[in-house]
């Protein structure tokens, strides 16, 4: 008979969650809140400990396990607006984890799981924390070679303003050339509603001629016009806001403009930056 320590099981399963809703999260390029993931961890390891209870036992089910993968996934992607993509990574993610845990299994001599396919082992915690963490480098690794849109880097953008940072994935864009008019330095473009709440209150991207008419009215700076060409557009404008410092590969960019864009500019990824 297998002794099963409830606290054990809901912590191993807990941070094995977590990583994967994390490591799904930056392949599909999705916005990451913190809290909801770390909340979608914890009802998938509270799944874990509900199927080793009396009479609970038809939780183990496929449907059910499904059912509490999906529910996972609208838990920790729930502001994401294309939700498919980050779920069915997640599924995937899960799948390359548990190739690796069978493995450690068959050559380490050792079980990682449990009958009903639960993480849970008493060995060293140590040793399975190396292993879910080695396996999240791995697959983000993976994915994100794959995840290259026509030779164009993906990489993790952390914008500061004033009221906060926010998280955004960033394609490489060799031919972005936007820039500041007034000092020639390179402008960030983002999608608006990556940085919602962060903004000041007289920015509207919907508005830009409007809003750098509110911003002086109100004595304050920081906002510019950005001039752009694109497919269909000969001549637009796209509303740029100062940023306290903007971090790229580990380099700390400065305080550049972000060129806010009303639209989504692509799958995968919510900002265009130029070769870095």
């Amino acid at each position: 008979m297998t002794v099963v320590y409830v606290d054990l099981l809901f912590l191993l399963n807990l941070i094995a969650n977590y990583l994967l809703l994390l490591g799904a999260g930056r392949m599909a390029g999705a916005a990451l809140v913190r809290w909801r993931i770390a909340l979608g961890a914890a009802a998938g390891a509270l799944y874990a400990v509900l199927i080793f209870l009396p009479g609970l036992m038809w939780l183990s089910a496929w449907p059910c396990r499904i059912a509490c993968g999906v529910g996972m996934a609208a838990v920790a992607y729930g502001g994401e607006a294309r939700l498919l993509r980050p779920t069915v990574l997640f599924f995937g993610a899960s799948a390359g984890l548990a190739g690796a845990v069978l493995a450690l299994e068959l050559f380490g001599g050792f079980s990682l799981t449990l009958e009903r396919g639960v993480f849970y082992s008493r060995v060293d915690l140590r040793l399975l924390l190396l292993v879910f963490v080695g396996c999240y480098f791995v697959l983000s690794l993976f994915f994100r070679r794959v995840g290259q849109r026509g030779g164009g880097e993906l990489v993790e953008l952390t914008v500061t303003f004033d009221g906060g940072s926010a998280a955004l994935t960033a394609l490489v864009d060799t031919g972005h050339s936007l820039a500041d008019p007034a000092d020639g330095r390179p402008v960030v473009v983002a999608e608006a509603a990556r940085l919602a709440g962060l903004l000041p209150a007289w920015a509207d991207p919907a508005d830009p001629v409007g809003s750098v008419e509110r911003c002086r009215r109100m004595g304050q700076k920081g906002a510019r016009l950005i001039p752009y060409r694109a497919v269909g557009v000969d001549c637009g404008m796209l509303l740029a806001v100062r940023t306290v410092s903007i971090q790229c590969k580990g380099k700390t960019l400065g305080g550049l403009l972000v060129a806010l864009s009303p639209t989504s500019l692509g799958e995968g990824f919510q900002a265009l930056i130029g070769g870095i």
